[in-house]
């Protein structure tokens, strides 16, 4: 039976190729846009066709091709062995990338077909771009075991050994990256931002990681926007649309250059503008966006960039290209056309005018010839170099001490992968000054030049290096940045502002809106008594209890401390207190200079001399309430207080019983001045006196007053009072006065129409009725008086009531006396005037 014969079933054409000993693979998104073959199933589809050719791309091809021709030129490096290549393209799409990684695997045609006999002819390959090709390409060579050195593929995702074993980059894991970005939004108070993402592994770890990083912190996301893989541009002016409404001002793109093309040009003709971007290693050096037209959208873009280095001979490498040196290559065709837009080999149904042939390649061409600052391309480099090493290393091993079974080395003529991925893990070296290696998950160094775009020569976007992320540093020490040197969007010095509410100042707080992102809230000013001294406070303090806010609510200051103190109010009240006192002393010098008189011996003027002794205690009394309370004015102020007036009143209450004994002792059978001579009157106002005293003593001895501060009245303020102690014992003082004065009240009543020109009664019972007023009104104005004016409406009702009992018990007399002498007569008096 005869054996069916391997053929391939389609041709797909390397973009370069070199012989070599030993052989490695390249991979490279020559193309970023691609056309999808229409699958009906009726017929045999065609390939995927492939536009939008990237100069800078072939730039990166060219740069593998730089590195193996000095490999291969090198004494020190694989002396007596040569690299060979073979390099294809993977239109920056999966797909494409997964048949680039089969037709690197097979042979140019059925001749070079290996036959799985041996070691595989490919020992490595060098590629992808973009992370989600990679994870394709990864799972591909994963059976073969064929290690792979990723450019610009960085992906979190790809550090997982169990899943890539055969993976390694030189690029800095995104974690790394989304730890910078998250930084670079704290550093600049960027609390509101947009994410935008294309749809592949890449973008959607990265915003993974980012949201991850970003947690716990005061940035907020304020909306996630997917650009699909093949684009759309009707879901791109969505995407616009969203940006273009939000408050958010900072976008974060993790997206690839070939999405982000079709999307910012879209972007430009809706000529949006005032967004400060925020770019992903992955587009913030493409050189394709580069042009003047794009400065007045992207100008200012801010990013983190692959780390620069220098290809000495890559500029001279470059020029080398002509399409009559590869007059069979397309690329080089494409490369022409989309330098100078000309083709130079015309053909049949050709789109662009023939070249001239004097097309040569300048500087201006900044897509494919600027070399001044490698990134992607001195990766590529690095790539190729860390695979020389290795297999220098690996051809240098020395039978008996090699790290394989039985201490083997590896055979110089049938290398297997896998060997050489163990070469490719242990390696190390230094290239321009930089050490290359790998850690046990395949990552490089974790290091990020900090991109800015600002405008160039003719217009034109320049990539300026404004600081940098050094991921082996201590936390919060890796960034550093040169805030003086950018330009940010709109072409401003400053930063624009990106926050969904404005910073809460000191003084206020944070109240989140009812379903919105933390970052989205209200500033509600501090409550009285609490304060806050930081910006964007989440709470405000309260302050010790002997403090208060100030009126801005910024800081606690002492509360003021408020008593009845030496000022208008205390001084008017002093005043008051000593003209009273005065008045009563001069009252009683005139009774002491008229004692003699009728009108002064009348009614007992030992009791009047009592009263207005006692009165004048009782102004002197008031001043006790006056000044800040201490431990003795406390307890003078209701004991002395209660006495006097008891004193007073009892006075009162004996003068009272004369009066109405002596205006009834005529009555047939009545023989009551008897009991009240001179003795009993003394009897009765000791004995109403001692009950006050014993009911003010038992109150010193059980609850004395004391002095307080009491902070309830007004929160604001401390108020130094004085407590009573008890209050049921400050009541009974009150209502035994009160029980005096009743009764003085009801019996002066009884004699009011006794006959006689001066009856005292009359005067006893309104200054009774008075002193009764005062003292019912003092009830509730005392209890709903706050703070000292408590002690005020108190010292008031001494004051009155003193007054009034002055002038409607002694002004009578003191007018017959001092201007109507004639009427100071007994017989006057008692009414028996002869007429």
């Amino acid at each position: 039976m005869q054996a069916k014969v391997c053929t391939l079933q389609s041709s797909f054409e390397p973009g370069f190729v070199a012989d070599g000993d030993y052989v490695i693979g390249g991979i490279f998104p020559l193309h970023y846009n691609q056309e999808m073959p229409d699958l009906n199933c009726t017929y045999r589809p065609s390939a995927v066709k492939c536009n939008g050719f990237d100069p800078r791309a072939f730039r990166w091809v060219q740069t593998m091709r730089l590195a193996v021709e000095e490999i291969n030129q090198s004494d020190e490096l694989l002396p007596n062995h040569t690299l060979g290549y073979k390099i294809f393209d993977s239109c920056a799409y999966p797909l494409t990338g997964q048949r680039a990684a089969l037709a690197v695997l097979n042979g140019l045609d059925e001749a070079h077909s290996h036959m799985c006999t041996g070691a595989s002819p490919l020992l490595a390959v060098i590629g992808e771009s973009g992370s989600a090709q990679s994870i394709v390409v990864s799972r591909i060579l994963q059976p073969f075991r064929i290690p792979m050195i990723s450019y610009f593929s960085s992906c979190a995702c790809l550090s997982d050994r169990r899943k890539y074993p055969t993976f390694f980059r030189v690029i800095p894991n995104d974690d790394y990256q989304v730890k910078a970005i998250a930084q670079l939004l704290l550093r600049f108070n960027w609390t509101w931002v947009g994410l935008v993402r294309g749809d592949h592994e890449y973008g959607r770890f990265a915003v993974y990681g980012l949201l991850r990083e970003l947690q716990g912190t005061r940035v907020c996301v304020a909306y996630q926007e997917m650009i699909p893989l093949l684009y759309n541009r009707q879901r791109a002016l969505e995407i616009m649309q969203v940006m273009r409404s939000s408050g958010a001002k900072v976008v974060v793109v993790f997206s690839a250059e070939g999405e982000m093309t079709p999307f910012l040009r879209d972007y430009m003709k809706q000529n949006i503008t005032g967004i400060q971007w925020v770019a992903s290693e992955a587009w913030v050096t493409a050189s394709v966006f580069t042009g003047s037209e794009y400065y007045p959208y992207l100008g200012g873009t801010i990013g983190f960039g692959i780390r620069q280095g220098h290809i000495p001979k890559l500029s001279d490498y470059l020029q080398t290209v002509d399409p009559q040196r590869y007059p069979t290559n397309p690329l080089v065709q494409e490369l022409w056309g989309a330098l100078y837009g000309c083709t130079p080999f015309p053909s049949l149904g050709a789109l662009l005018p023939p070249c001239s042939g004097q097309e040569s390649l300048l500087e201006q061409h900044s897509a494919y010839m600027n070399t001044s600052s490698p990134r992607v391309a001195y990766n590529v480099y690095k790539s190729v170099y860390a695979i020389a090493h290795s297999l220098h290393n690996l051809l240098l091993c020395q039978p008996g001490s090699g790290p394989f079974h039985n201490n083997s080395c590896a055979q110089s003529n049938n290398i297997y992968p896998w060997q050489l991925q163990h070469y490719l893990q242990e390696v190390s070296f230094s290239i321009a000054g930089e050490e290359v290696n790998f850690d046990l998950k395949g990552d490089s160094i974790p290091y990020y030049d900090i991109i800015n775009w600002q405008r160039g020569t003719g217009g034109k976007i320049e990539f300026v290096n404004v600081g940098l992320f050094d991921g082996t540093k201590a936390a919060g020490k890796e960034l550093v940045i040169q805030e003086e040197r950018i330009i940010w969007a709109g072409h401003q010095s400053k930063a624009l502002v990106s926050v969904c509410s404005a910073s809460c100042l000191p003084g206020s707080r944070k109240a989140v809106r009812r379903g919105k992102p933390v970052c989205c809230f209200d500033c509600i000013p501090c409550d009285s008594g609490k304060i806050s001294n930081q910006t964007d406070s989440i709470d405000c303090i309260t302050c010790p209890e002997d403090f208060w806010s100030n009126t801005e609510r910024t800081a606690c200051i002492p509360k003021k401390v408020e008593f009845l103190a030496y000022d208008s109010l205390g001084i008017a009240l002093t005043v008051i207190a000593v003209v009273g006192a005065c008045l009563t002393l001069a009252v009683l010098a005139v009774f002491l200079y008229h004692r003699n008189t009728a009108i002064v011996r009348i009614n007992n003027s030992e009791l009047s001399f009592f009263i207005l002794l006692s009165l004048t205690l009782c102004f002197l009394c008031a001043l006790v309430f006056i000044g800040e309370p201490t431990s003795w004015s406390c307890v003078l102020r209701h004991t002395a207080f209660s006495i006097t007036l008891s004193l007073c009143i009892s006075c009162i209450l004996g003068k009272t019983l004369v009066v109405l004994a002596a205006f009834t002792v005529a009555m047939p059978g009545n023989n009551i001045m008897k009991w009240l001579g001179p003795k009993q009157q003394r009897a009765i106002i000791f004995i109403c006196t001692l009950l006050q005293v014993v009911i003010c003593a038992a109150w010193l001895i059980d609850a004395p007053p004391y002095p307080s501060r009491n902070t309830q009245y007004e929160l604001s303020k401390i108020v130094l009072e004085c407590s009573v102690g008890s209050s049921l014992a400050f009541w009974c003082v009150l209502g035994y006065i009160g029980l005096l004065a009743c009764l003085c009240f009801v019996l002066a009543f009884l004699a009011r129409k006794l006959p006689g020109n001066f009856n005292e009664a009359k005067f006893i019972t309104f200054s009774m009725l008075i002193f009764c007023a005062v003292w019912l009104s003092f009830i509730p104005a005392y209890i709903s008086s706050p703070g000292k004016y408590a002690d005020a409406v108190e010292t008031f009702a001494i004051l009155a009531s003193s007054f009034g009992l002055l002038f409607c018990l002694f002004s009578p007399k003191c007018y017959i006396i001092l201007l109507k002498p004639e009427k100071n007569t007994k017989q006057h008096l008692m009414g028996k005037e002869k007429k």
